[in-house]
């Protein structure tokens, strides 16, 4: 797992800064010239093409923040399944129970790139930011997302998340289909606990590596730290704060990719 977050880790960091140097000669050739040659993601290319390139992208992002917060999860997992193995019992592996999980990432990240797809077309974001141009857009945003930590259902969620002797005692099955029952509902009850934080990175920009980490770490704290819940809940009143903010157009609060 450590691995495996490490190479997301550094694809993101090698599209960051291929991203970066593309900013760098928009500059020096000017925005007319580069209009012409496309950009990195350029949406003029076949959409078919653009869509498996974010695709790809919100996939890796995704190993990279949620695996090491579904880590205590998915190594308890292969504890239990070791020890049902070696009292005869039979237990898929642990790979089975982790693939599923990311599966259901998998299919939030194919969602999210037909967004960004659709909202790069529409002009609502930047085709190289991929972050709201409006401020009013991304502050109502920020302001679901905070409103959306106070709320039972996220709390539901985050408590699945945070108990996983209890989770696994709770829905353990034997064999591959009890392994992808399980890893199909941490990874929903994992999506009903962040999906809206994911969704706050069309506010900060997509491929901004310090909200992407920052973001990880929020997660992370939420389901391992102890009191992470209320940390939650604080977190969501800041965010709710700074949306407010932003919709109502107080000065100096802005939080696009370039803040």
């Amino acid at each position: 797992m450590a691995l495996l977050v490490a190479f997301a880790g550094l694809w993101l960091w090698r599209d960051y800064v291929a991203m970066a140097r593309w900013d760098e000669s928009m500059a020096a050739m000017g925005m007319k010239d580069m209009e012409m040659e496309g950009g990195p993601m350029a949406t003029s290319s076949a959409p078919a093409a653009y869509l498996v390139q974010a695709f790809v992208m919100w996939l890796i992002m995704m190993v990279a923040m949620m695996l090491p917060s579904a880590a205590p999860m998915i190594l308890l997992y292969g504890k239990l399944a070791r020890g049902g193995r070696q009292q005869g019992g039979v237990f898929a592996s642990t790979t089975v129970f982790a693939g599923f999980y990311l599966a259901v990432w998998g299919g939030f990240s194919a969602f999210a790139a037909l967004v960004q797809w659709a909202l790069v077309r529409s002009g609502t974001i930047s085709d190289m930011e991929l972050a709201f141009g409006d401020r009013r857009i991304g502050g109502a945003l920020l302001m679901a997302a905070g409103l959306y930590q106070l709320t039972p259902f996220k709390t539901a969620c985050l408590e699945k998340c945070r108990s996983p002797l209890s989770f696994l005692m709770r829905l353990w099955r034997p064999g591959l289909l009890g392994a992808a029952r399980l890893g199909l509902t941490h990874g929903l009850y994992c999506l009903g606990c962040c999906a809206m934080l994911m969704a706050l990175l069309f506010v900060f920009g997509v491929m901004n590596l310090a909200w992407v980490a920052c973001l990880a770490v929020v997660v992370l704290i939420e389901k391992v730290v102890p009191g992470g819940q209320r940390i939650g809940w604080l977190a969501g009143v800041a965010v709710l704060a700074v949306g407010v903010a932003m919709v109502f157009g107080l000065d100096g609060v802005s939080l696009g990719a370039s803040g």
